[in-house]
């Protein structure tokens, strides 16, 4: 028992470090820059320009692409690191403030968060190296491989499944404003707030939708036995594309996504951390 105590205050000390803490509020402004190119991805596959994937993967490559943006990318994998660390230490020892359920839900959310965290930012390493970095290719790919084993198209329906209600989850979460508990409201001016819950509302809806439909997707070439369904948001936001006022739709998204982009600027100075 005292060796768990020690590892939790050990933990606890490490989130709460002031470097930490610097570098997360960094890591959302690349998470921010991320967030608004890939908007600009999704407003280009709307129109039928797209000259790379429509997700993050192809945000970070389209940053690449320009002066000095191989140093950015660097800089946002960082920051990305340190966001994954600080989820992390929030799912092991954090949300003391929740009892029970509510905590149980809010340190599975952190590890979840964590995961993302560390998947970007490993993209971005590869990015910076010029590895394979093309995730729709590599969501194809795995999908193929999960399908040609024992079980593997339930798996993969399921994870469908999973991902579709996690984007639901997210317009609710957007719709319903619950991002404000995260941030320091009380040190907002009445602008800054109104700002905070419209680009909050607007992004949290946009991305959810994104990631339910791409979920939707997974279980659609689960049930066709496709594979090429299955490339994530890329997949997704063309599939919208190709809808009735598909264009107008994604068009929102895009500017949705594009919201969620300069709200990460605001959580650079006002998330708790």
């Amino acid at each position: 028992m005292s060796l768990t105590r020690n590892a939790e205050a050990a933990a606890a000390r490490t989130a709460g470090s002031r470097w930490l803490a610097l570098l997360a509020r960094a890591g959302f402004v690349g998470y921010g820059i991320v967030h608004l190119l890939f908007g600009w991805l999704a407003l280009q596959i709307a129109f039928g320009n797209a000259a790379d994937d429509g997700d993050q993967s192809g945000a970070l490559r389209t940053l690449a692409a320009q002066p000095m943006g191989r140093f950015l990318v660097v800089a946002i994998a960082v920051g990305l690191l340190a966001m994954a660390i600080w989820q992390a230490l929030e799912a092991a020892v954090g949300h003391r403030a929740e009892r029970g359920n509510d905590r149980l839900q809010e340190r599975i959310v952190s590890a979840a968060r964590a995961v993302i965290y560390l998947w970007l930012a490993w993209t971005a390493v590869k990015v910076f190296a010029r590895a394979n970095s093309d995730s729709a290719a590599q969501q194809e790919e795995l999908t193929a491989r999960l399908m040609e084993s024992a079980g593997g198209r339930w798996l993969v329906g399921v994870a469908g499944l999973a991902l579709a209600g996690f984007g639901v989850g997210m317009v609710v979460y957007g719709v319903r404003k619950k991002f404000l508990k995260r941030l320091k409201t009380g040190e907002m001016s009445a602008r800054a707030s109104r700002l905070a819950r419209r680009l909050g509302m607007a992004g949290y809806a946009a991305r959810g939708s994104a990631f339910a439909a791409t979920g939707l997707l997974v279980v659609l070439a689960a049930v066709d036995y496709d594979p090429e369904k299955a490339r994530g948001l890329d997949a997704a936001l063309r599939m919208l594309r190709d809808q009735s006022y598909g264009p107008i739709l994604l068009t929102l998204i895009a500017l949705g996504i594009a919201a969620f982009g300069a709200y990460c600027f605001l959580q650079a100075r006002y998330r708790k951390v």
